[in-house]
């Protein structure tokens, strides 16, 4: 398997608009996407674009706030209810030899590939395999 770029950080936050006016106000990030709902994932979530001085993109942040009272993210808000880091998303060129490469390692895979917040396929690895850290894998998106 070949590990592409970082391409986000997920942060879960209680508030999309109040973290958009943190990452503005504090660290001066200057483009947002729209907030957009994700029903089949519980949350809505919002890109924060990082600077980058090269052909790709910078990594982003993406702030992920939970949409009801079903969402599962709602137990990382009740243990972090200043919200906080939730996990970090890795490209990679085919999610399907990714996720076969992972499993054949004896690593936890959570669920099937499924489209992500980017419309592309991802899938996550359990902490406990991942250093202790939730990792999301992503397929490049086309034309990247």
């Amino acid at each position: 398997m070949k590990l592409g770029r970082m391409n986000h950080i997920g942060v879960v936050t209680p508030s999309i608009t109040d973290s958009i006016a943190h990452w503005r106000d504090v660290m001066g990030a200057t483009s947002f996407c729209e907030p957009f709902d994700l029903p089949a994932q519980g949350v809505k979530v919002c890109f924060v674009d990082t600077p980058a001085d090269g052909p790709t993109n910078g990594t982003q942040i993406e702030l992920i706030e939970p949409l009801g009272e079903d969402s599962p993210i709602n137990s990382f808000l009740s243990k972090n209810p200043l919200g906080g880091q939730h996990h970090i998303c890795f490209e990679v060129p085919d999610i399907h030899a990714a996720k076969a490469e992972f499993e054949a390692m004896g690593k936890r895979v959570l669920g099937e590939p499924r489209i992500g917040a980017h419309g592309t396929l991802i899938f996550f690895v359990h902490p406990k395999d991942m250093g202790g850290m939730l990792t999301e894998i992503m397929e490049t998106p086309k034309g990247h």
